[in-house]
């Protein structure tokens, strides 16, 4: 029976299938509206719904509360700050009102372990689980060129490649659940110490006297160039620090997950261990909720 509905699900026109999208943010935002643009019935839900309306003028449906998403969806997507917050909604707002056709889609950066739970607690409630983490920032939502990293089993994955199509260049099915989360805590290992590693370079180069507002057009296609290069450096190079894309607090919280991993598995990560100390150490500053092109502001002199 469940796997016929689904069938139905993936032949289903944009305008037949039913989105939920519940955490409209920097991320959640710009793909929400790109699912709307498509042509996707959306319903969506945010904690703060201020931040509701630009989706709302561009055809979304609000709901009141989280429940209400679930009862409207045939797919729950959701893209919410950590851990915790996926924790209390799926088991406090989701799973109560979960049928045995709900598809969740997680597009947060969350612990690997948590995610097997909560799928393994979706499935005895006859629901389906896929963690969809997405990397490439709010540029790449607004443009739909994300590549997603997904955990799952293969039908579910095949299902998520159809309501995702908007939002990404390339979607990587790594294996099953949790194995999307733990790929996008690869990610954030090389993307923080390659960040770190740019700030402290376009700092040394400023004080050498170099017009460091060239570097990233100097070192294009070499070896050492590099997306955050392209978007950040020339950021750090003018202290152009808004609009915020991304925030300090979201790579030392992958970090820090990179580290809780490296314990449990006893593999070594010395470089993101340190990327991890300099990332406390930026946000302790008060740079939690800026954006990591501030982090240059770490290297400078006073």
């Amino acid at each position: 029976m469940a796997g016929s509905y689904w069938l139905k699900i993936f032949f289903m026109t944009h305008q037949q299938q039913k989105i939920g999208f519940i955490g409209i943010g920097l991320m959640g935002k710009p793909m929400c509206l790109r699912l709307l643009a498509a042509g996707f019935s959306v319903t969506v839900w945010n904690r703060s719904a201020a931040k509701l309306k630009p989706v709302i003028d561009a055809g979304a449906v609000a709901a009141e509360t989280v429940a209400d998403v679930v009862r409207q969806s045939d797919v729950l997507l959701l893209c919410l700050a950590d851990t915790a917050v996926v924790d209390m909604i799926s088991r406090t707002h989701i799973f109560p009102h979960a049928t045995v056709n709900t598809l969740i889609i997680d597009l947060s950066s969350i612990s690997p372990e948590t995610t097997r739970q909560l799928a393994k607690e979706a499935r005895q409630l006859g629901a389906r689980w896929v963690d969809a983490p997405v990397s490439g920032g709010t540029q790449g939502a607004e443009n739909g060129t994300l590549a997603i990293m997904a955990g799952g089993d293969a039908a579910d994955i095949a299902i998520a490649r159809v309501i995702l199509q908007p939002l990404y260049q390339q979607l990587t099915h790594m294996g099953p659940v949790g194995s999307g989360q733990m790929t996008k805590i690869c990610n954030q290992m090389i993307v923080s110490c390659n960040v770190l590693v740019i700030a402290e370079m376009m700092a040394l180069a400023k004080q050498a006297g170099v017009d460091a507002d060239k570097i990233p057009q100097a070192l294009a296609g070499g070896f050492a160039d590099s997306k955050p290069l392209q978007i950040v450096g020339p950021e750090m190079a003018n202290h152009r620090f808004e609009p915020i894309k991304w925030r300090t607090k979201t790579l030392l919280k992958d970090l820090n997950m990179a580290l809780e991993q490296s314990k449990h598995l006893g593999s070594a990560i010395p470089m993101s261990g340190l990327a991890a100390q300099l990332m406390q150490l930026h946000g302790g500053r008060g740079f939690l909720e800026q954006d990591p092109s501030t982090l240059i502001t770490l290297f400078e002199k006073d």
